[in-house]
């Protein structure tokens, strides 16, 4: 997530908007899976209402109204469009949809998505609670009208107001008002709720509302992206908790969304049923959107029940995440009737982050050579080759497949951020920055194995008594933390070659809740991670690398990485006002970051592989750009008992 970001947003939370998911949790999925547990957890007092002044209003009234809001370019839909390109508008309703999330583990005991213990049920964010606007998927960092239909950004960048549709309501029937959505932010950024949203609403000062209809967000300073984080703000009603503290709260809400509970099982099925009565039918963010009857999620405990199940026929849509068992497992007489089909989906969303990361809290991993020296010993290509199919890409740094990929010599607008940090950084940041270790000819992993021997001994680590070790005798054993098994074959080869090094790696698979549990807290050496991409980096950075995160339990900074320059860096990834100074600020925050060693980068793929109960389905020709399959299903198929037509381009 990551974080419950602006990213979050422009994804159109399609999974639970802080959960940005972790390879080693959930089989190389494409967003890190878990509760909000993952989170930052700051010290945050509520912020309460307070009155407007004058002065405010009167310059607010100068700035206009608008249906929609992008945070550099124009919006691409005009006011008074009908409907997203990418939708049927004439899709026609009815039948059901059955899908099991990569993204949870084997059940869960909760239906408040917003709170830090336990799992909540899939499906929730994106059924039953909206927010104050939403994305289009075919365009990068704008959102459109939904509880709110017009948005107005003060002139200064301090503040920005929302005006709520009067036609909104929540389930109950009830309006929904300016003082239910300052009420769910007070609530969101209090201690009772995940500890995200205080990090990532960190820069408003505060909330008011003006009258029923118009609340008020003023901001601490200027921070471009808070209007988009603000109009992802999920807004749910008071009379949801009652009396009860929210932390407490683990029944049906009362929200505003498309869908309610029909009804779970066992904490492993959670159906949801279209709302006949929901208030948003006409909006053209809604017109051909979630046309299903019912939505169902069945949870399993491990991939190959998963697989299994799909086979069988027990739900409809698979995203497979391992390329050996999208090329060996998927088939059989249903695949080769087509009554199962696979598809190949192009997507251009920025891949972000997947690797290994040590955890520099541990005395071991706080040398560079140290961790440049694990780098060398992983044969991508080789992986690549024998056990991936040829399926997936290298990773060079923390923004992969997209404008913010550090390449090469630094520019001159990176330079012109990075010379004021010239004392805090090494001197190959200004330089042609450093690819990761290839075994591509005329390279060889033995010849990479050699330079990191030498860097581990310029490090102190000597092969001494059948084991590297330190001045003290320490042996470097490292243990590789895993909660599916998922990463077994990948580091059964990466093992080998640290061995031949003197390097010892212990390959330990735990429960998912215990896992979480170690993550939160820290208690790690190794581990695999993945972080969504972002058309828009922005606040969620402080919270994957920000100096503070690293003391907080609970945070994205599982590296435990504490540079002030990394933290000037992202501070002026916020404060970029134009998307050529976001570009050149990425690309210099990224440089620091690969130049640290701090991962291992693994790879990436840009083609999602579905499979699909092909006669039960379709959908409209064109895709977005920006999107995920799970959340496209939901929100853009329709039933159709006619075979598939293939894939939309």
């Amino acid at each position: 997530m990551g974080a419950f970001s602006c990213d979050a947003v422009l994804q159109g939370f399609a999974t639970q908007p802080w959960q940005v998911m972790q390879n080693s949790r959930m089989a190389h999925a494409l967003s890190r899976p878990l509760s909000p547990a993952r989170r930052r957890l700051l010290q945050s007092l509520p912020l309460g209402l307070f009155p407007f002044g004058t002065a405010w209003a009167s310059q607010l009234e100068q700035q206009p109204e608008q249906p929609a809001y992008a945070l550099y370019d124009q919006p691409k839909y005009p006011p008074g469009f009908t409907h997203f390109g990418y939708v049927n508008p004439q899709a026609p309703v009815g039948g059901s949809l059955v899908l099991t999330p990569p993204t949870v583990g084997g059940s869960f005991d909760k239906l408040n998505p917003f709170t830090l213990k336990g799992n909540a049920a899939p499906g929730l964010n994106t059924l039953m609670f909206e927010t104050l606007m939403t994305p289009s998927w075919d365009e990068p960092n704008t959102v459109y009208g939904l509880l709110a239909d017009d948005i107005a950004v003060a002139a200064d960048g301090l503040s920005v107001r929302f005006h709520l549709n009067p036609l909104a309501r929540f389930s109950n029937g009830d309006s929904v008002t300016a003082h239910d959505v300052a009420y769910s932010y007070n609530t969101l950024i209090s201690s009772a709720a995940a500890p995200q949203f205080a990090s990532i609403y960190a820069d408003v000062a505060g909330v008011a509302t003006l009258d029923e209809l118009q609340v008020r967000f003023t901001f601490k300073r200027g921070n471009h992206e808070l209007p988009i984080l603000l109009a992802g703000l999920p807004v749910f009603s008071p009379k949801w908790a009652g009396q009860r503290a929210f932390n407490e709260v683990i029944d049906t809400p009362i929200a505003s969304g498309p869908y309610r509970i029909a009804r779970t099982s066992q904490q492993r099925d959670i159906t949801y049923t279209r709302r006949s009565d929901y208030w948003g039918w006409h909006l053209p963010t809604r017109r051909g959107q979630f046309n299903f009857s019912e939505v169902s999620y069945k949870l399993y405990l491990d991939g190959t029940a998963r697989l299994e199940a799909f086979k069988a026929g027990e739900y409809d849509l698979l995203q497979e995440f391992i390329a050996r068992n999208w090329a060996r497992q998927y088939r059989g007489p249903k695949f080769d009737s087509s009554a199962l089909k696979k598809l190949e989906l192009p997507n251009h969303n920025p891949a972000g982050f997947q690797g290994f990361v040590v955890n520099l809290r541990r005395p071991q991993f706080q040398d560079l050579r140290v961790r440049q020296a694990l780098a060398l010993a992983l044969d991508f290509q080789w992986l690549n080759r024998m056990l991936f199919y040829g399926a997936y890409k290298r990773i060079e740094g923390y923004f992969a497949n997209s404008p913010f990929d550090a390449h090469g010599a630094p520019g001159p607008d990176e330079l012109a951020l990075l010379a004021p940090l010239r004392a805090q950084l090494p001197p190959e940041v200004f330089g042609v920055l450093p690819r990761m270790p290839s075994t591509a000819p005329p390279n060889t992993l033995r010849g990479n194995l050699l330079k990191a021997r030498a860097l581990l001994e310029q490090a102190g680590w000597h092969w001494r008594d059948g084991a590297l070790r330190n001045a003290k005798g320490q042996a470097l054993v490292i243990d590789y933390l895993d909660s599916q098994g998922s990463m077994s074959r990948i580091i059964s080869v990466y093992s080998q070659a640290l061995q031949r090094l003197g390097i010892t790696l212990n390959y330990r698979l735990v429960d998912f809740a215990l896992y979480q549990q170690r993550m939160d807290t820290f208690d790690f050496d190794m581990t695999t991670i993945r972080y969504g991409g972002s058309t828009s980096p922005g606040n969620e950075l402080f919270d994957r690398f920000g100096s503070r995160a690293a003391s907080v339990q609970g945070s994205d900074n599982v590296w435990g990485l504490r540079d002030p320059a990394v933290d000037a860096l992202i501070e002026r990834v916020v404060a970029a006002t134009s998307m050529q100074g976001l570009e050149a600020a990425c690309r210099a925050l990224d440089r620091v970051l690969v130049c640290g060693w701090y991962s291992v980068p693994q790879w990436y793929s840009d083609t999602f592989r579905v499979a699909i109960a092909a006669h039960k389905f379709s959908w409209p020709k064109t895709l977005p750009l920006y999107y995920q399959p799970e959340g496209w299903a939901v929100q853009c198929w329709w039933a159709d008992p006619k075979p598939a037509s293939g894939a939309p381009t």
